[in-house]
């Protein structure tokens, strides 16, 4: 499987949208639809490789001072079709 190794910047938010989300239980952060800027990104063929880059990516001033953070996403593979029986598989 291979891995996406992104580190991003963390984007502050108010007090007054805090207890907005707090108060009506919703995220204070959705992903899917605003995601954080991203500053770099690195790709790794497995698991390992991709800890290992994520913690060299951690020893910069900014993301140790938390004002960015590392995140490690798996990337599945596409779905391909079965040249035989027209199936998809896995």
């Amino acid at each position: 499987m291979r891995f996406l190794i992104v580190r991003t910047d963390i984007r502050t938010a108010d007090d007054a949208d805090l207890a907005a989300a707090w108060s009506t239980g919703d995220r204070l952060r959705d992903e899917t639809t605003a995601p954080e800027p991203r500053r770099q990104v690195l790709h790794a063929d497995d698991r390992d490789a991709a800890l290992r880059l994520a913690r060299a990516l951690a020893a910069v001033g900014r993301v140790r001072a938390g004002r960015q953070r590392v995140k490690v996403l798996p990337v599945t593979q596409p779905r391909t079709r079965s040249a035989r029986r027209g199936r998809t598989t896995p």
